[in-house]
């Protein structure tokens, strides 16, 4: 090997050099030659990955996978070395965002690999901005969930580390709350429990309160919002915690300050809807405050009726718990059932919906409610509205978790004729739906047997 990397009269640039191997920056071949050679050199590394990321963004590089190589292995060797985990840092975005034909290349364990290297890089250096813009904007170009799962953990406390700080860049602050928001919404309840034990919430909640003190609302606060909203999906824990820290008092102020955000009144009123099914918390929300509040949220326009649906969705949580356990003179009782039962009458059944559910097993303990007809409304409507306009994916939902026998049994007993149609309206469809789609996949399964 001849080592020219680096020497006078651009050496490496000449014709005819006598050697079998070159290193130097005139071409892919010698780049990749000094990578391999000066690999536990950090200052002439600086250089290399210089040269490397010169290839890697405009496309160039011929063989990806010995520069990505390269790349991880100099990353290691010089982990205190802010500029070589920048500089490595910057090419692996590239790397990653490459075209498919690229992409293509990175199996399961060179992912992790890369994936592993970047989170070490990042949490050796969280107080570089730089490093973190890098790293986050890098990890945006995975899929997620799924190729982060197997260090999911070290990757959420570094993203609320970085939400966290408020002398953060806020570009960084809010690619690292959108990371938290995916990793957030599409996991299941085990992750989600894991989320909140590592401080999610309370983090949520101070920077919320930062927004608060700044009267700024933006999409920071309403993603935090959101990412609280999914994280206590079906999380009762979560639940917990968002109450324990002053939730409630938070999602007033941000009411009181920005009444007329409908992503922002959407997002918190989905997270009250789940702090609202669980039966141990609801005597919590039972104040004269709260109840007016949700009260007055029914007739809501704001974001289409996702508004006021998650407030007659929290009301009717409440209330399923019978007269005896609401404990306030004023709303009364049969008032804000009035209500809600108005608000209903409102919306229109093939309203498009910014909403997902895993489960209607909340929806369908309503059911039973014959105590409380306008709980029973509430939870056919959905139920109804969801599978006649995403019935592809909510009428499988509906028989899976046995409704077709519940909402069966509601039709035979119930008296209340609106809970009895819509009802009806779910369950029929449901059926008429499933059976046309079981024919239809029945014909495309042999259908070269059809063609004769």
């Amino acid at each position: 090997m001849l080592g020219l990397y680096g020497t006078s009269h651009e050496a490496c640039h000449r014709h005819h050099i006598p050697a079998l191997c070159v290193t130097g920056d005139a071409s892919e071949e010698q780049i990749l030659a000094a990578g391999k050679a000066y690999i536990d050199r950090a200052e002439m590394m600086q250089g290399v990955l210089n040269d490397l990321y010169g290839i890697i963004r405009p496309e160039t590089c011929q063989n990806p996978l010995a520069a990505l190589d390269i790349i991880l292995q100099a990353m290691e060797n010089h982990w205190t070395e802010s500029h070589i985990q920048i500089s490595g840092s910057a090419s692996l975005f590239y790397i990653v965002k490459s075209p498919e034909r690229e992409r293509s290349l990175l199996n399961v364990r060179i992912k992790q690999k890369t994936i592993s290297v970047l989170l070490k890089a990042m949490d050796m250096h969280c107080d570089d901005p730089t490093m973190m813009r890098n790293g986050c904007l890098t990890l945006c170009q995975f899929k997620i969930p799924q190729d982060v799962l197997f260090s999911y953990e070290r990757l959420i406390l570094i993203l609320l580390h970085v939400v966290g700080d408020h002398n953060q860049d806020d570009f960084v602050r809010r690619i690292a709350i959108y990371l938290l928001n995916s990793l957030a919404c599409q996991v299941d309840g085990k992750f989600k429990q894991l989320v909140g034990s590592l401080g999610a919430i309370e983090t949520m909640l101070q920077l919320i309160e930062e927004k608060l003190r700044r009267n700024v609302c933006d999409d920071v606060m309403e993603v935090a919002w959101s990412t609280m909203w999914n994280v206590t999906d079906e999380t009762a824990l979560n639940c917990k915690r968002f109450l324990r820290h002053s939730g409630m008092q938070i999602f007033l102020n941000c009411l009181k300050a920005f009444p007329n955000h409908p992503e922002l009144l959407r997002n918190m009123m989905g997270l009250l809807g789940n702090v609202a099914e669980v039966e141990e918390l609801r005597p919590q929300l039972m104040t004269s405050e709260f109840i007016t509040v949700f009260s007055d949220l029914l007739y809501s326009t704001s974001d289409g009726i996702e508004v006021s649906y998650n407030a007659a969705g929290v009301l009717a949580h409440i209330a399923s718990d019978g007269a005896e356990c609401w404990k306030i003179k004023e709303p009364n009782r049969e008032d804000v059932l009035n209500r809600i039962v108005t608000a209903i009458d409102r919306w229109d059944i093939d309203s498009k919906r910014n909403i997902n559910y895993r489960s209607f097993e909340p929806i369908l303990r309503l059911l039973n409610m014959d105590h409380t007809p306008q709980c029973q409304y509430w939870a056919v409507w959905a139920l109804a509205n969801l599978t006649r306009v995403y019935a592809e994916k909510y009428c499988r939902l509906l028989k899976e978790e046995n409704g077709f026998q519940i909402l069966e049994k509601l039709v035979a007993r119930t008296v209340d004729d609106k809970v009895r149609r819509f009802a009806k309206n779910a369950l029929e469809g449901s059926i008429e739906y499933l059976e046309r789609n079981a024919v239809v996949g029945c014909v495309d399964e042999h259908s070269d047997e059809l063609e004769g």
